[in-house]
């Protein structure tokens, strides 16, 4: 993993693109909405320097071109000082999946983001197979957009978390019910390996321990788990899929402007 080579910068103006993981789903902030990884690394960081502005553009649904095309230019305009740029889930759920052309846009995001001033991180995406089932037939997928994003962060100078080589990223434990979105306790975990990378203070490399271990499944347990995933999730997923377009196409992001997360504003200290 590559790290920031100076661990003591302040940063002023926090911006993260992406999809639904940058949004925050499956991270409840208790209030009807959702927290995830970004808000988490934001308080963090507020809270080791006393405030920051911070912008979380992440929108639900969204594949790497239209991230690009409707998030880059609005991020730049605000001038960040620091960016996380995440895609990449829904590219390898969609029909067509073209490496080259995901690879040519990560590293258009990230080298405008780091031209202008921008320390920009990213991460890559672990084998999701012992999590989510389908998640087999597009391994290679995932095994080769990652390769594709390690290649992209060397050119461009942005520091990737490769969670595709901890262990841990594929403990069922840390991913929600649709086995697609990282719970909180996921949430948790990315947030604290940003931190490390950026070298906040209080920082370690805890996050890559493994879990300890639970009993394993029987074959009926497991066959059962996974009709039960089809039928609660994946099924409703393509209705939704079908019947919603022009809503998920109208989507906002949660938090289209600059606002201030001040420490002095974080009532109680960080939750996992």
């Amino acid at each position: 993993m590559q790290a920031l080579e100076n661990p003591r910068v302040r940063f002023e103006r926090y911006v993260a693109i992406g999809d639904s993981s940058t949004e925050g789903l499956d991270d409840p902030d208790g209030r009807g909405g959702y927290r995830g990884w970004a808000d988490r690394l934001a308080e963090r960081i507020a809270l080791s320097q006393g405030d920051l502005l911070y912008a979380n553009l992440g929108v639900r649904g969204r594949v790497t071109r239209q991230v690009r095309e409707q998030q880059l230019a609005q991020a730049i305009a605000m001038r960040p000082d620091l960016a996380t740029v995440f895609t990449g889930t829904n590219d390898l759920l969609s029909l067509r999946f073209d490496v080259g052309a995901i690879a040519n846009d990560m590293e258009v995001m990230q080298r405008t983001l780091i031209d202008q001033g921008a320390t920009v991180l990213t991460f890559t995406l672990p084998d999701l197979s012992p999590v989510m089932p389908l998640a087999r037939s597009v391994s290679p997928r995932i095994r080769a957009m990652n390769e594709a994003l390690r290649r992209v962060c060397a050119s461009t100078g942005a520091i990737v978390i490769d969670f595709a080589s901890v262990p841990v990223a594929t403990d069922s434990r840390l991913w929600s019910a649709d086995h697609i979105h990282a719970n909180a306790w996921g949430h948790t975990l990315i947030a604290d390996a940003l931190a490390e990378a950026l070298g906040l203070p209080g920082t370690d490399d805890s996050w890559r321990s493994d879990l300890p271990l639970l009993p394993p499944a029987t074959r009926w347990a497991r066959l059962m788990s996974e009709f039960a995933w089809l039928r609660r999730h994946v099924l409703p997923w393509m209705k939704r899929s079908l019947r919603h377009h022009d809503l998920e196409a109208t989507r906002k992001p949660k938090r289209p402007e600059l606002e201030v997360v001040s420490s002095r504003a974080l009532a109680t200290p960080l939750q996992s």
